[in-house]
């Protein structure tokens, strides 16, 4: 990423206390079993609507580095060959996509080693859209996570925690990365939030931004403490506008690549 020096620094501080992240992810695979039986009685109660939470991409999509995260190569042509087929190259970490744990960790798990349990979720969506829209680089705080559970219930176990920040809308915009100045500005989770969650056995945290940490992060503070904890983001999501804050089952089509620290995602919304 960017602040080369800075994230050096912070690398070191959060990958001292290692062994406070493996109890975690001891934790977080607890939760596994909690989150599938969770999720089970919520798809039993759906409507049966079906909401595609992934962006389409190709090399317009925004990234954090700026590069283009796709090049497409014609390897075969139909007109010589009866059919025709790409080879493509693919940045694990571009369009909507899947941060593991192996991502801000030596040892942590690779994206093929998520458990599948864990891939099927209670989705509960946090709403800060009027928030964003006055403060590009705001955060999910504990009181917005205290609020959603005095509107809907308890966060049940296993769980995928959403932040919806309307930011979607913006893909196709410069404003979706970067101000005109060129720096990040975009929303996030805050470290406190998110340290709240670990403690409710959550199994994922989700925006619908370029990162899990807010677009001014000196020290991606909540990519070094949630991921190394044994459990995994996602980052762009789209459609959050259509689901239900509670109630909905997220299925999250993680790649299975060995080695891999994360991937291009199909993400769907059932309620």
């Amino acid at each position: 990423m960017c602040h080369a020096c800075i994230i050096e620094g912070a690398r070191r501080e959060m990958l001292s206390r290692r062994n406070l992240f493996k109890g975690a992810a001891a934790l977080g695979a607890a939760s596994v079993a909690a989150g599938l039986s969770s999720a089970a009685p919520l798809l039993a109660q759906s409507a049966g609507s079906v909401v595609d939470l992934t962006h389409a991409y190709d090399e317009t999509f925004p990234t954090f580095g700026g590069a283009p995260g796709i090049a497409y190569e014609r390897a075969v042509r139909i007109e010589e060959s009866g059919y025709q087929l790409y080879r493509l190259t693919i940045d694990e970490h571009t369009g909507t996509h899947v941060d593991a744990p192996l991502h801000f960790s030596a040892d942590g798990m690779s994206v093929d080693e998520i458990p599948p349990q864990s891939l099927v979720c209670p989705l509960c969506v946090i709403d800060i859209t009027l928030r964003a829209a006055e403060e590009a680089n705001t955060m999910v705080l504990p009181d917005d996570i205290e609020k959603w559970v005095s509107a809907h219930g308890d966060v049940p176990a296993g769980a995928c925690i959403a932040m919806h920040s309307g930011w979607a809308a913006k893909v196709n915009e410069p404003e979706y990365r970067s101000r005109p100045d060129g720096s990040f500005a975009f929303p996030g989770f805050s470290k406190a939030a998110t340290d709240l969650l670990a403690e409710m056995d959550v199994a994922a945290i989700a925006v619908d931004t370029l990162s899990l940490d807010p677009g001014n992060s000196a020290d991606f503070a909540v990519h070094y403490s949630w991921l190394p904890g044994g459990r995994y983001g996602i980052e762009n999501l789209a459609g959050l506008a259509d689901v239900p804050a509670a109630g909905a089952t997220v299925f999250v089509g993680a790649p299975k690549h060995k080695r891999g620290t994360g991937g291009p995602a199909r993400i769907m919304a059932i309620f």
